[in-house]
């Protein structure tokens, strides 16, 4: 039985997000996963809570550091406030370029500024909530003033889950020792790297803290090609393939090309892009690459390819809507048969 969450395509806007959020709301999700790319992620889960009644609303994820976690923090407290409890805060670092020359942000250490990140925000809510006074003093971040005046004050469910995105060893036993949940990236979402790789890390986590681990949340979100036919099945295959050329391009994202011997294929990707190559960087992803990382099937047998991967690895999978609402009932039937 998993929760079953979907997603946004990258450049989703807030004209969409409204419409995007009700229908997966209709089409029996439990969650929906809002990107923090191209526009605000705090602004579309918002739009996405108002337009839905039942929907979990996450982040997935928000760049943490180009935002204070004071203004991280009020806007979490009042999405919460507004959905009855339905919002979900998942933050990410990106990449170090990306912080310093895209929002001339701080990049210091990212597994410890990550992890005072995700402390302080504890702490505000905290405060938000009792009224105890804000004293949080760490390397990166200091909060210790906080009048009345600007507390918002308590609210129904305080409790809101901080997720985190992670990939490397340090920042996995990070998230598993400080944070409510872990969303994975989908170039290390194939079944032998959770298993092998991801789990263990967490594991280690929850023992350096004193956690059983059983109210952790686990998001596996892997790329998925999925149809109700084989020519959709077929487009998906290679839309998926040139997304993986594209993304195993990036070296933080090579674990599972290392751990399944294939090391050599995220070099040849990175080599294609400093050539200019990107239209022939899918030839790299060949057909046994695709099937060990991704779930491959048409919608009649999807969600056993789903439960046979990943059953036992976690109770939260992340599975595509259709990219034509005319196959959403067909969609649909997956989703309750995965939530089964």
């Amino acid at each position: 039985m998993f929760q079953v969450f979907a997603n946004c395509p990258e450049d989703m806007g807030p004209g969409e997000i409204g419409s995007r959020a009700a229908r997966a709301e209709a089409m029996g999700y439990d969650g929906l996963q809002v990107p923090d790319a191209v526009h605000d992620g705090l602004l579309l889960a918002a739009m996405a809570l108002n337009a839905t009644r039942h929907l979990l609303v996450g982040t997935g994820v928000l760049l943490a550091f180009p935002r204070s976690p004071m203004i991280t923090a009020i806007a979490a407290w009042d999405l919460q406030k507004m959905s009855g409890g339905r919002f979900e805060l998942g933050l990410g670092t990106q990449i170090k370029s990306n912080i310093e020359q895209r929002y001339s942000a701080r990049w210091d250490s990212p597994v410890p500024q990550l992890r005072e990140y995700m402390q302080a925000l504890k702490a505000i809510f905290h405060s938000f909530q009792t009224g105890a006074p804000l004293n949080f003093e760490g390397d990166h971040y200091t909060f210790t003033r906080l009048q009345p005046f600007f507390n918002p004050g308590p609210i129904d469910h305080p409790d809101i889950p901080v997720l985190a995105g992670a990939v490397g060893p340090a920042m996995t036993k990070m998230v598993g020792r400080i944070a409510d949940g872990m969303i994975t990236h989908p170039t290390n979402t194939a079944p032998q790297y959770i298993r092998e790789v991801c789990l263990p890390r967490l594991q280690a986590g929850f023992a350096q803290a004193g956690r059983d681990g059983k109210d952790f949340k686990l998001l596996l979100g892997p790329l998925t090609a999925t149809g109700k036919d084989e020519s959709t099945l077929a487009r998906q295959i290679e839309k998926q393939r040139g997304l993986l050329g594209f993304l195993f391009s990036t070296p933080a994202y090579w674990p599972t090309l290392e751990l399944l011997g294939w090391q050599d294929k995220g070099q040849q990707l990175l080599d294609m892009t400093r050539t200019g190559s990107w239209e022939k960087m899918s030839t790299i992803i060949t057909d046994e690459v695709l099937e060990r990382i991704i779930p491959i099937g048409s919608y009649d047998d999807i969600a056993s390819i789903y439960r046979q991967r990943y059953e036992g690895l976690a109770s939260r999978i992340s599975f595509p809507m259709p990219e034509d609402p005319a196959d959403d009932e067909l969609a649909a039937q997956v989703i309750t048969n995965l939530k089964a």
